[in-house]
């Protein structure tokens, strides 16, 4: 199996085997211990997933299999629950990389386009893809700069739908500790030493934009760090690591003992919650209801800077 050690150029970084580069994967996409999964998000208004039919068969890292985790009830997230994206079981999460072809023993590279800029973010739906699979026990990076990259790099693309056999894959945990409930919220804004993290831009913290459900602004007590600060280009065109942790020294997080980042749906949250991990923080969750939930409850504390 190849050396999963690469980092992706990213320097400065706890831990550069979540990343890994353009030039790392053209080496290792056909060896037989990797697999590479297209969390390509091409979604309409219903949240269903075109990318494969849109995406995928028009251009694919070759050997890559297509992976629907950003449809609202897609291959991570629980299919029974009221709000999209919601955490999978462990079970459920084994089905899909069964289905995928994926097999015990593999490093599975999570990689991604941006169809349409601002609407289909190939960076959050890899750091997605990567916080559900890496706290569920599987070998997991992301490949930083997505097909975007590779495509720049000169590198040929396969067509057509891809043929997969089913793996043989187990998930050793539930991965729990990687999601927050909105009680978990609410220890974490009354704990002095935590803190609560809003994803999303300044303009949805402010109040300005129309923001994921009946209320706007952010959660009462959270601080604002929008995950685009944190890339240079979709996809996935993560800063080094000394800008990345600057970013995140300006709120002071690496010196949280706990921080909970959430958004609208618990998607661009997980882009901080990643960097913070990379940057060798021990101890974050996303909060799965993220507003979508918290702003249909009066009784939780929300701020509307607009108002």
């Amino acid at each position: 199996m190849a050396d999963g050690v690469d980092g992706g150029g990213v320097t400065g970084v706890v831990h550069p085997e979540f990343v890994v580069g353009t030039e790392w994967l053209a080496e290792h996409h056909r060896d037989p211990g990797v697999r590479i999964l297209d969390v390509t998000a091409r979604l309409t208004s219903s949240l269903d997933n075109v990318a494969h039919d849109r995406c995928f068969v028009e251009g694919h890292i070759p050997g890559s299999v297509s992976f629907d985790s950003p449809s609202a009830k897609g291959a991570l997230s629980d299919p029974a629950a009221e709000l999209p994206w919601m955490w999978p079981s462990a079970r459920r999460v084994e089905e899909s990389l069964r289905a995928a072809g994926v097999h015990d023993g593999e490093r599975v590279i999570i990689t991604a386009r941006t169809p349409r800029a601002g609407l289909d973010s190939g960076t959050m739906w890899c750091t997605r893809a990567w916080w559900t699979l890496h706290h569920m026990g599987i070998d997991v990076a992301i490949h930083r700069g997505g097909l975007e990259s590779w495509e720049a790099a000169g590198l040929p693309l396969e067509t057509g739908a891809a043929t997969v056999s089913v793996g043989s894959v187990s998930v050793g945990s539930d991965g729990l500790t990687a999601r927050a409930t909105s009680a978990d919220v609410m220890n974490a804004l009354a704990d002095g030493d935590a803190c609560v993290v809003d994803a999303l831009s300044a303009a949805n913290f402010a109040g300005i934009d129309p923001g994921y459900g009946p209320r706007r602004g952010h959660i009462t007590g959270a601080v604002n760090l929008p995950y685009q600060s944190l890339i240079a280009a979709e996809t996935a065109g993560f800063l080094d690591g000394p800008e990345l942790r600057a970013a995140v020294d300006s709120l002071g997080l690496m010196e949280r003992p706990r921080v909970v980042t959430y958004c609208g749906g618990a998607i661009a949250a997980t882009v901080v919650a990643f960097v913070l991990r990379l940057l060798g923080h021990g101890d974050v969750a996303v909060y799965d209801g993220s507003l979508m939930e918290w702003s249909r409850d009066p009784a939780l504390p929300m701020t509307d800077p607009s108002s």
